[in-house]
């Protein structure tokens, strides 16, 4: 009777084994949150919301408009690319870039159709008789970039925001440049690196006012600055349609205080960049290329565009 009763025992044995096993396992899992109508967790402060989408905080912020001169050279392509690898990396952001010729070129054609970010291609040549060392250059170009923007916005209700700034294509840019210049409410100004035979000129600011300019070349001049030390809000501009990059009476290094005498005065400058103390641009400048191997003929089998 013993042995028969032991048994079975063992017989039942691993069957009660694998039924407490598995009540063990159950018993040790978290049971999954109700979830709310929304699709939150009930409970506390109603479950973690969904972040909003990046598109709506993106579309809140003012537009910035760059205006770039560009002309025909062995390096153009290079500069252009440089610079466009930067503006792919700011938010809303319209790239208006003027040629200096009487029609499109190809190599700057393709290149905005690949650049993956909104552009504007214009084109306007500089006269001749404009062309010559010593003169004001891109100022055709310049005019040819406001007059798009006036003309796009000038039937569009109030108020429309926006930036805009005159981004040569041989400068380098820090992104944190953009961020500064989004919050210009008239006329924004900032330091730029290696210009003017120095390190860097600068306006000079005291108790968060510009009150005179560090600067290597005449000192004089209404506003000491260069074309990559300021930025101008789109409703400046379009309050003032006949502020324009003159020609006649136009001194080189004189572009920009002609522009900005008809648009600000520097009482109403506002400093940027830590009061005017951060480099967040340089000039620059890409170096002449040697070409003196470039057979006077092609004689490449392929024809590469460089």
């Amino acid at each position: 009777m013993k042995s028969l009763l032991f048994s079975r025992f063992l017989l039942l044995l691993p069957w009660v084994l694998i039924v407490i096993i598995v009540l063990d396992i159950d018993s040790s899992r978290a049971p999954l949150p109700a979830l709310s109508p929304r699709g939150g967790a009930e409970g506390g402060s109603g479950g973690a919301r969904p972040p909003a989408p990046r598109r709506r905080t993106e579309a809140a912020l003012p537009t910035i408009y760059a205006i770039t001169p560009t002309y025909s050279r062995p390096v153009q392509k290079a500069e252009l690319t440089r610079l466009a690898n930067t503006f792919r990396q700011v938010s809303r952001l319209h790239w208006i870039l003027v040629e200096d010729a009487a029609a499109r070129s190809e190599l700057v054609t393709r290149f905005v159709a690949g650049a993956g970010l909104p552009c504007t291609h214009l084109h306007v040549p500089t006269p001749r008789r404009y062309k010559r060392p010593g003169l004001p250059r891109a100022t055709e170009q310049r005019n040819a970039g406001l007059a798009w923007l006036r003309q796009r916005h000038q039937h569009l209700p109030p108020p429309q925001p926006g930036v805009l700034f005159f981004a040569d294509d041989d400068n380098t840019y820090s992104l944190e440049l953009f961020q500064e210049m989004r919050t210009t409410r008239k006329v924004s100004v900032w330091p730029v690196g290696l210009v003017g035979g120095r390190r860097c000129e600068r306006p000079v600011v005291e108790n968060g006012k510009v009150v005179g300019w560090y600067t290597g070349w005449r000192a004089d001049r209404p506003f000491a600055i260069d074309m990559a030390g300021f930025a101008v809000s789109l409703q400046v501009i379009l309050s003032h349609p006949k502020a324009v990059f003159k020609r006649r009476g136009s001194q080189p290094g004189m572009q920009e205080s002609d522009f900005l005498k008809q648009i600000t005065t520097v009482e109403e400058l506002e400093p940027k960049a830590n009061n005017c103390t951060k480099v967040l641009v340089w000039h620059t400048r890409t170096e002449k290329v040697n070409l003196a191997n470039e057979p006077k003929y092609h004689l490449d089998t392929v024809n590469i565009e460089v």
